[in-house]
């Protein structure tokens, strides 16, 4: 099979935000107890992180992260996190049927964070809780001194304030699941409030309102044009989450539903515009994508679970095994966030350790690179620039979720600071080579600098694991060829490539 391409210099999307590659983790199951913080690990540093997770994170060179939910934030006291250890309550978490105790709360979590060199995204309750709670957080993390929270971290030991920016009003408040669920305008009201006292406390803040929990909700996509009907001009983001699955088995379903997220956005892209256009707003509102990852292989078996349990400490839930077929799904989801990227500025891949995540770490033992880490890795450390427009002409298929969907999944970002253009690509065909024709406009003088590849035909089910950490990887690629402007050459069945073209 044939597929052309073709991409120009002159022809791009946009500045792509850094924060595209962020990520999210919550106090849910094991993600942060002995998943990012293990006292008495061998890998333990002196203040309870395991450094061998340390490592693992730091190579992903993620810009951002949001914590501490989440279903988790929406009966969480910010208050029981701080302060002498011996003095944090131990609390009962409604969302996930556990026990919290408190040992990591902002000030460590702020610590961890600063060692990764990751910016915080923090989440207020807006759940079981309000503005006034809202408004003692933020001073308490962002106020310098003089005030009775910004003085009462300082006597945590916290004398410079965080300055942080981001700040997520709530969590999914659209869902009927969510302690303090409310109706939009009942939210939009109350998120349009808040955002107005965060700012008198950080006028440079940028807020994230909920939009809906997934696209397959009841109120979708009408929730969003009610609550940014309340609150459009005090907030920077709507929110949107989505996670994936195939239950059935069906390869190219799954794949397909790449293009369904992408209505998705386009979707949720219409209704700003239209209560933009209707409040002739000035300012412009764009979507944080601040959920999102495959999830479907022990989701059932985690919903019985919970139920039944007696309130764990940190149990192993939601620990998802992924496989190749998983990797090359997250890889053809961030094409399409790169695609998007106009819009999607910011995107959280949930979670990050342990739980549906790309590192796994085992309680007393290893950590290790899930199969989804490198597609991920690749899009963080070379998805950074200007993102091209790239025309496709090649063979579809159709399916449930979308029709006409292209066998050639394929995203370009031109870095021009460091003399790349970065092509990250997809062939969604279970049994036939692609031969690829793109076509460089502009790049005269490009030449193959790395091409990494990770292949699937045949073993789309394995996996990596304390045994066998390194079972999936990228390879080097070969049989591509740069010459005259174009580049050409077989991409396998079931394939994702990286490919960095020097320019």
């Amino acid at each position: 099979m044939k597929a052309r391409a073709a991409i120009h210099r002159d022809f791009s999307i946009g500045d792509i935000d850094e924060r595209l590659y962020s990520a999210f983790i919550e106090h849910m199951g094991r993600a942060i107890y002995s998943g990012i913080y293990e006292p008495g690990h061998p890998e333990a540093d002196a203040n309870g992180f395991r450094r061998d997770v340390m490592a693992l994170v730091k190579d992903l060179q993620i810009p951002a992260i949001r914590y501490p939910g989440g279903n988790f934030v929406s009966a969480y006291n910010w208050e029981d996190g701080v302060g002498p250890k011996e003095d944090r309550p131990v609390r009962l978490d409604l969302a996930w049927r556990s026990k919290e105790t408190n040992q990591v709360g902002i000030n460590e979590f702020a610590q961890w964070a600063d060692s990764a060199r990751i910016e915080m995204m923090l989440a207020v309750n807006l759940g079981s809780r309000g503005l006034e709670e809202a408004r003692n957080f933020v001073e308490y993390v962002n106020h310098p001194s003089g005030s009775y929270w910004s003085d009462l971290r300082r006597s945590h030991g916290v004398e410079e304030p965080y300055d942080v920016k981001m700040w997520c009003l709530g969590n999914e408040m659209d869902g009927p699941w969510q302690i303090g669920h409310k109706e939009a305008k009942e939210y939009g009201r109350l998120a349009d409030e808040t955002a107005k006292a965060l700012r008198g406390l950080t006028p440079d803040a940028e807020l994230v309102v909920c939009g809906s929990s997934n696209d397959g909700m009841p109120t979708y996509p009408e929730w969003e044009r009610v609550v940014l009907e309340e609150c459009y001009e005090n907030v920077d983001y709507i929110s949107l989450h989505k996670y994936f699955g195939n239950k059935s088995s069906d390869t190219l379903n799954y794949f397909g539903k790449i293009e369904e997220t992408g209505r998705y956005i386009q979707a949720i892209g219409g209704a700003i515009d239209y209560v933009k256009a209707k409040k002739r707003a000035k300012n412009d509102v764009f979507i944080c994508f601040d959920e999102w990852n495959v999830w479907y292989h022990n989701r059932d078996e985690d919903s019985r679970r919970v139920k039944e349990w007696d309130w764990p400490e940190a149990p192993a839930l939601l620990e998802e095994d992924y496989n190749i077929e998983d990797a090359l799904f997250v890889g053809g989801l961030l094409n399409e966030f790169i695609r998007r990227s106009d819009r999607v500025r910011i995107a959280c891949i949930a979670q990050l350790v342990n739980v549906i995540a790309p590192i796994r770490a085992e309680r007393g033992g290893p950590a290790w690179k899930q199969t989804i880490y490198y597609p991920y890795q690749f899009a963080s450390l070379y998805g950074r620039g200007r993102a091209l427009r790239v025309s496709v002409d090649g063979p579809t298929y159709d399916c449930r979720v979308a029709d006409d969907v292209a066998y050639l999944d394929i995203a370009a970002v031109h870095d021009a600071r460091e003399g790349f253009v970065n092509l990250f690509v997809l062939n969604r065909h279970l049994s036939e080579t692609l031969e690829l024709d793109l076509a460089l406009t502009g790049f005269a003088e490009a030449r193959l600098a790395e091409h990494r590849v990770i292949e699937g035909q045949g073993r789309l089910r394995e996996t990596n694991g304390p045994e066998a950490p390194h079972r999936v990887a990228p390879v080097e690629g070969s049989g591509l060829l740069v010459e005259n402007g174009r580049l050409s050459g077989g991409l396998a069945p079931l394939s994702y490539h990286l490919i960095r073209l020097k320019v």
